[in-house]
């Protein structure tokens, strides 16, 4: 269970780290704030709304949806100097929670019937 709540931390610091990233350290222009602070965070909210109900499930869902986020850690640390420092923290946040996500599956044991 602890991994579970180490992946739905790293899920909630990846949201938190979208909204400073586009929000405020490098804010695109003025007329592309909101479509590209949405395009930033609403692909995670399904993943926070579901850990409310099931941990495990809600973990699974963001480590699928935080592959999209690595692909642009990625892109972000190779492109720019600019974008390094937060594009390396995605890229650690992303890995954080897919390896808190393994390691809760790793060690699940489904109830016997």
């Amino acid at each position: 269970m602890n991994a579970l709540r180490l992946g739905a931390g790293a899920l909630l610091a990846l949201l938190i780290l979208q909204i400073v990233w586009h929000g405020w350290w490098l804010p695109p222009a003025p007329y592309q704030f909101w479509p590209t602070l949405a395009l930033a965070v609403l692909p995670l909210l399904p993943g926070l709304w579901t850990c409310r109900r099931d941990l495990r499930r809600g973990v699974l869902l963001g480590g699928i949806v935080s592959l999209f986020y690595f692909c642009h850690g990625i892109s972000a640390v190779y492109s720019n100097p600019v974008t390094r420092i937060p594009g390396a923290l995605e890229i650690a946040l992303t890995l954080l929670l897919i390896g808190a996500s393994g390691w809760d599956a790793r060690h699940y044991k489904r109830a016997t019937k």
